[in-house]
């Protein structure tokens, strides 16, 4: 391995001044789960690592923010997220869906803002968050922005974070009545990577139509999708199997598939057409 630097500063603040964004070799490193991977292989070759193992402890706590929701500090583990009872009581379907992200040795290790600034397609957290409607507070070394989880990827492992911009929190708004589910779809392992992954969001009007709904695809594309179109046809629909087939031929249309070593673009297209009812029907039940 060639020899590069490691430096472990002691706050947020500190560790963007040390990211260079005009050098693709300086990174940070948090859980160091999916960097290290590329790093043996040689597919990512570092001059400089900035660890955040030693920024502000409130960068690894998650709260109930001020409207109800939720917000999880960047370098929270999953693990930690799976067991935090401010986050599961209020979004009961994350305990089930963390524990199908990776196995526990990973989940123990990974954190939330690692799994969101990656840009692995492949990766559950980033579809989860965005079918709840999450945003992430970005910090960089003039300014803090906020961007919606669906809004941070560009393509395939590609964000629109700069080099030196860093996910300080993931803000997770509150339900407020509205339902939620998450299904994964792998080939293999339950905990493996998907072929597919599909997040939905709907919230009910009093007559039994669906005034909004949020339908987030993963995996099967080059990057976090929301299924805009589909997301219009079920608006003020009643959810009844008629209109849920109708749903999933229309997201069918209008998903752009991609092959990899999980399914072919025509095996994910399917998938969809099976598993988007289920996850509307999951999250009305």
């Amino acid at each position: 391995m060639i020899p590069f630097d490691w430096v472990e500063p002691d706050s947020l603040k500190e560790a963007v001044s040390l990211l260079d964004p005009s050098d693709s070799g300086v990174r940070p490193v948090a859980g160091g789960t999916a960097l290290m991977l590329m790093m043996k292989p040689g597919i990512f070759v570092p001059t400089r690592l900035v660890s955040l193992a030693r920024i502000e402890r409130s960068y690894s706590t998650i709260c109930v923010d001020g409207d109800g929701g939720v917000r999880v500090g960047a370098m929270a583990s999953l693990a930690q997220l799976e067991r935090s009872t401010d986050a599961i009581t209020r979004f009961p379907l994350m305990k089930r869906a963390i524990r199908t992200l990776s196995n526990i040795r990973v989940r123990n290790v990974a954190r939330v803002g690692g799994a969101l600034a990656h840009g692995d397609p492949h990766m559950d957290l980033p579809p989860l968050f965005a079918a709840l409607g999450a945003r992430v507070s970005v910090v960089g070394p003039d300014a803090t922005r906020e961007i919606a989880i669906e809004d941070l990827y560009l393509g395939y492992y590609q964000t629109v974070l700069k080099n030196n911009e860093l996910i300080a929190h993931a803000i997770i708004p509150p339900l407020n009545g509205a339902r939620a589910a998450y299904i994964k779809v792998t080939s293999r392992a339950a905990d493996d990577w998907p072929s597919l992954c599909i997040g939905v969001r709907v919230e009910m009007a009093d007559a039994g139509t669906i005034r909004s709904a949020r339908m987030v695809l993963g995996a099967a594309s080059e990057r976090v999708t929301r299924l805009a179109a589909t997301e219009k046809l079920l608006s003020a629909a009643v959810p009844n199997e008629a209109t849920l087939k109708q749903a999933a031929e229309c997201a069918a249309a209008e998903a752009r598939f991609i092959p990899d070593a999980h399914g072919s673009a025509s095996y994910k297209r399917e998938l969809l057409r099976v598993y988007l009812p289920r996850a509307i029907q999951e999250a009305l039940a």
